[in-house]
């Protein structure tokens, strides 16, 4: 749907609304029936009007952006949003990661690199905030050693929240399995799989311990058991592969979900229609 056909709709919506709660008492009860109420109606209106109007002023200001989003106008995108950041110095981490997006799905990682730089310099929290998106355009453009810094360089700040600190561990071990340590990620992902109470995490871990590095492990045993495990974990929690792809899904508009969507498909053949390990 056109956005500025949802718009209209939405306000017209509302409206009816606050017209239901203005003459709902007028018209059952009379002027009597309002008169008593009114010091419920009136705050109830006033409180929804101001609704309405931050609604209002929000697509004002941002309808140019959500246009963009809405046709799917990356070069465009990328354009305006410099203009907001580097013009403006708006290092907003929601524009910031906007920025990077675009870039990425235009494959200018040179753009991205830029885009981190000055803004470590402008507003490192912003970086810090966007730390999947900047090192997943390091996995990206295969420089699997730089992202694997990158990512060691994160956890060593101790500034991740819970959600992301996870990922970007995860991602450090991928990069380092990218770059063939199994030796040392090996561990890492039996951990994930055993432990991690992210589905998509201990099902993507289960699958390279049993295909990437059962084959390489000095404990090809310990290596299997850990998968196992994983698998049964994923499938206790999520039973059956729709469930899986729900899980994809939910997680797909995150960029460093999208980088690895053809292995989280694969993890899913594996873990819900793949023999027996």
């Amino acid at each position: 749907m056109k956005l500025k056909y949802l718009i209209i709709i939405f306000s017209i919506f509302f409206v009816f609304i606050l017209l239901i709660i203005a003459l709902l008492p007028l018209l059952t009860g009379g002027l009597e029936t309002f008169e008593n109420l009114r010091h419920i109606i009136l705050p109830i209106l006033i409180f929804m009007i101001s609704i309405l109007i931050c609604f209002c002023i929000f697509f004002f200001f941002n309808y140019r952006l959500l246009s963009l989003l809405e046709r799917e106008d990356w070069p465009a995108l990328a354009y305006y949003l410099e203009q907001k950041i580097y013009i403006k110095g708006r290092y907003s981490p929601a524009k910031v990661r906007l920025l990077a997006s675009s870039y990425m799905v235009i494959s200018d990682y040179q753009a991205v690199s830029k885009l981190e730089n000055k803004a470590s310099i402008a507003k490192p929290s912003t970086v810090e905030k966007n730390a999947l998106i900047f090192g997943a355009a390091r996995v990206l453009s295969g420089k699997y050693g730089e992202a694997a810094a990158f990512f060691k360089t994160r956890l060593d700040t101790g500034k991740l929240n819970r959600k992301t600190l996870e990922w970007v561990r995860w991602f450090y071990n991928f990069s380092k399995l990218l770059q063939g340590e199994f030796a040392s990620v090996e561990p890492e992902f039996s951990s994930f799989a055993n432990f991690s109470a992210d589905a998509l995490i201990t099902g993507l871990s289960a699958y390279f311990l049993a295909n990437n590095m059962t084959k390489y492990s000095l404990e090809p045993e310990a290596c299997t058991v850990a998968a196992k495990n994983g698998r049964s974990r994923v499938i206790n929690a999520l039973r059956t592969k729709d469930g899986w792809r729900k899980e994809t899904e939910r997680m797909a508009t995150e960029i460093h979900i999208a980088i690895i969507r053809k292995y989280v498909d694969e993890a899913g053949i594996w873990l819900f229609t793949g023999s027996d390990l």
